[in-house]
Parts: structure tokens; sequence; C-alpha cells
């Protein structure tokens, strides 16, 4: 679950340009009554569907077909410097994956927990 923190919070516009995915969302927002809430959806190259992912919510996605392409449209460009994740397996928010996850990048691995998150 990536996401970037001010000044380089970004907004994301999300689309499955072939294939399918199973798109999560997490609230992020301290002050929120849904703070920690995930919220999941099956975007496909068919439906033509795309989801917003405003500042201040975290998101990640698992392909759900080989060759699967998907396409964001950013508020603010790419900073590694204010990149920040939270791992996909976290207990606490039990994200429901359709599928056992396959295929994650060591980086991902050493992403802290939500209740470790430091902002």
């Amino acid at each position: 679950m990536h996401f970037q923190v001010a000044p380089m919070a970004q907004g994301k516009l999300v689309q499955c340009l072939t294939g399918s995915i199973f798109d999560v969302v997490l609230d992020l927002r301290k002050n929120s009554k849904t703070y920690g809430k995930w919220e999941g959806i099956r975007l496909t190259s068919e439906s033509h569907q795309m989801i917003y992912v405003p500042e201040g919510f975290a998101h990640g996605f698992q392909a759900l077909e080989e060759g699967t392409k998907v396409l964001y449209k950013c508020t603010k460009l790419y900073s590694k410097e204010y990149e920040r994740g939270i791992r996909f397996d976290d207990p606490d928010l039990a994200i429901s994956w359709p599928y056992p996850p396959s295929l994650i990048s060591p980086k991902d691995f050493e992403l802290p927990y939500l209740k470790d998150l430091k902002l």
C-alpha cells in the first residue's frame, strides 16, 4: 500500500487498461472516522471504470490476470523522498486480497504495519 506525504502528497486516478485488478484504498487521515479502514473494487478493461484515490489515502492493487496493465494519472510527480508505504499483509487491516500474493517486491516486504507508521 503506497502513498506520498506532503508536500508531494498525490491524488491518483486509476484505470485498468488491459486485464483486471483488485484495487484497494486505505484511509490514512488520522481525524477521519474511517481511519485505518479500506475498500476494494474490481476494475476491468471491459468496464472502463476508474477510481480516484485522494490525498491522505494509501493505494495498492493485485493483478487478477496475466498481462494486466494499469494507468495512473497523478496530481503530483513521484518523489522517492516523500514516498511511504504500509505492508499489504498488515494483520490489523486484514485486507481480503482475492488470491494469495505471488510476486511482492523486496521493498514492499520492508514496509511497516500501520500501527508502526511514522508520518
